[in-house]
């Protein structure tokens, strides 16, 4: 599968087949995520990937009660280590690490599993869980496994209400 078409298949999955995900493509994943691009290099994500169902249960919990979270055979929970600000004000650390979950989702599309990028979550509840230090910032959670629903075409605005050129012109 090309890049573009990964793109176009890529949605957010909130129904999971059981099957496990094979440690070869988890690691094609985390290949995808290790090379991403970072600010200054920093390379300031952390990743825990979590497949115990006990664990999955307790995420879940953790993610607002959303049942698929539960359901994915993996989980992931995206860390931060920076607390840099760029430039531009900033923070390096969830651009840096929403970079990396770009590359996850798209890797995992390619390799037939499905994703969905969760932001309702407790981020002590799941520094808890996993026992991730205070100092480590949670950004985002990740579900990842073999879809057992279809593919839901989201609606998206057509390029010219979303693109200008030279000037802001909407």
């Amino acid at each position: 599968m090309d890049m573009m078409d990964a793109i176009g298949r890529r949605y957010s999955c909130r129904a999971y087949d059981p099957k496990p995900v094979e440690e070869e493509k988890l690691h094609q994943i985390q290949q995808a995520a290790r090379l991403a691009p970072s600010a200054r290099n920093f390379q300031d994500w952390r990743f825990v990937v979590v497949t115990d169902p006990c664990k999955r249960k307790e995420m879940m919990a953790a993610a607002c009660n959303q049942s698929f979270v539960g359901q994915a055979p993996a989980v992931i929970a995206a860390c931060s280590t920076s607390r840099h600000v760029m430039r531009c004000g900033h923070p390096v650390g969830p651009i840096d690490v929403s970079i990396a979950l770009v590359h996850i989702a798209l890797a995992a599309t390619s390799l037939g599993l499905a994703t969905c990028w969760v932001g309702a979550f407790s981020p002590d509840k799941v520094r808890q869980i996993l026992n991730i230090p205070t100092e480590v910032t949670v950004v985002s959670l990740m579900t990842l496994g073999y879809p057992a629903d279809s593919k839901k075409q989201p609606n998206r605005l057509p390029a010219d209400q979303i693109f200008c050129r030279e000037e802001w012109n909407f």
